[in-house]
């Protein structure tokens, strides 16, 4: 796939869009790709089909550790969801002129991300068939309750959140003789009869400012229900009042990880580098270094509290964790996927878009590696005095996390596909401004100018 040099046009913006959705486009790769990714999933299904069928004994999982790595990919994916939801709404209420080339990239993220998190709970329900039970017979005090409603709301939140951009984008498309009559058909009946009058334009920035005020603060609430769901326990490692700021700060540092990946995986393929520049990762790189400081603060102040009062069950968690048969994953996350980053990012030489995407990548698996240590360890400390719980994840659990992963990356593609990954009528916008402010800036140095010329003729004239 080699879509067109951009030109400085908005004719050239806009070819360069639409290009990866032309029939045959992506070419022998990008099948391939699709191909490769289709077919992880369907190795997904099938291990899920069989866990079906077994039940969760097929699973790692036993009555001392029920909960295994289908809570931890939960936990995961919704906070990348809630890192590229919070990322762009915050963006686009400050104004911030630089989010316009990844904004849209950041909402579909959220989607998909919020997608394949939620679907993990059903794969973890050993009867998928109860989980209507929650909807039918909710108890109000259970966090698990609070959870299914938060996420179902921000679901809706999210899906608003993506489509009030593509509208104008789509109108586009839908008046374009280069795609086919189906997808003519598709976007004329998303695009809503935009003809972008002025009356149009105004509703819809102000309903996306209206979206952007409401899934701020509602991804905050829904991280930090999820972080309820543990720390309402009294089990050791759990017990604590610090898990909503905490679990929400590390849902953005690795949300904003997830993006820079992503921007740069797209920015690659579809040759973007002329609007998504190396600006765009240096100032994502310095967000995330921010980010990285906090939850390393976070860590230090959770795990610091823990271990001066040692309370019964602590220093057994935090032997495990420290030099015991967690020790790997907990050292992986503190080392590879905290320190190693924050250095990365902190030095000049290193702070290159090469740099920055590899420390995305760490930051990514250390914080998958994170909620490891945090669900899996606290479960298999004895509640009784007896030996500790052992869990190990069976091929039926590697296979369908591999299919999310797949799944993820999947939706990602088809939606580009389909849709322009870049938001022509925001950056056009942008540029608008840009000419405006220019002209303006000229306009006021050409009369200031004329002030100083007729200043000195008038002076000139009175000697």
């Amino acid at each position: 796939m080699r879509p067109p040099a951009l030109d400085g046009s908005q004719t050239g913006l806009r070819e360069r869009a639409a290009y990866p959705l032309r029939r045959g486009a992506w070419g022998v790769r990008g099948r391939l790709l699709v191909a490769g990714l289709v077919g992880v999933v369907a190795w997904g299904m099938f291990a899920w089909i069989h866990q079906l069928r077994g039940g969760l004994a097929v699973t790692g999982m036993r009555d001392r550790v029920s909960w295994g790595i289908y809570i931890v990919n939960f936990v995961f994916f919704v906070g990348m969801s809630y890192g590229g939801a919070l990322v762009s709404g915050v963006l686009r209420l400050t104004g911030t002129e630089w989010r316009r080339p990844i904004t849209r990239l950041a909402e579909t993220m959220a989607v998909v991300a919020l997608v394949v998190g939620a679907s993990m709970i059903v794969v973890d329900l050993g009867r998928p068939d109860r989980f209507f039970n929650v909807l039918r017979y909710p108890h109000l005090r259970s966090p698990i309750v609070w959870d299914v409603l938060s996420i179902s709301i921000y679901l809706v939140g999210t899906l608003i959140y993506l489509y009030l951009p593509l509208v104008p984008d789509v109108a586009d498309l839908r008046d374009s003789p280069e795609v086919g009559r189906r997808r003519r058909r598709l976007y004329g009946w998303m695009s809503l009869s935009w003809a972008g009058l002025p009356a149009q334009r105004a509703s819809l920035d102000r309903a996306m400012r209206i979206m952007a005020v409401v899934i701020v603060p509602l991804a905050i609430s829904v991280h930090t229900v999820v972080a309820w769901i543990f720390g309402m326990t009294l089990r050791e490692g759990w017990n604590s009042t610090i898990f909503g700021p905490y679990f929400v700060i590390g849902a953005v540092f690795s949300g904003i990880a997830g993006i820079i990946l992503v921007v740069a995986a797209f920015r690659r393929a579809f040759r973007l580098q002329d609007l998504i520049t190396e600006r765009h990762f240096r100032l994502l790189g310095s967000l995330l270094l921010v980010l990285g400081l906090l939850y390393s603060y976070f860590s230090l102040a959770d795990y610091l509290t823990i271990g001066y009062k040692l309370r019964v069950g602590d220093d057994a968690l935090l032997t495990a964790l420290l030099s015991g048969r967690y020790a790997v994953a907990f050292w992986g996350f503190a080392i590879a996927g905290t320190i190693v980053p924050i250095l990365l990012l902190c030095f000049r030489r290193t702070r290159t878009i090469p740099g920055i995407v590899v420390a995305s990548l760490l930051v990514t698996i250390g914080m998958w590696l994170k909620r490891f240590v945090i669900v899996i360890p606290s479960l298999a400390l004895p509640v009784m005095p007896y030996e500790w719980g052992v869990y190990r994840p069976t091929w039926v659990e590697w296979s369908i996390t591999a299919g999310a992963v797949a799944a993820f990356v999947l939706l990602f593609v088809l939606f580009a596909r389909f849709f322009p990954v870049i938001s022509v009528w925001e950056i056009e916008e942008g540029r608008d401004r840009e000419r405006q402010a220019l002209g303006t800036e000229q306009e006021r140095g050409t009369v200031a100018g004329r002030r100083v010329l007729e200043s000195s003729d008038a002076m000139g004239s009175e000697k």
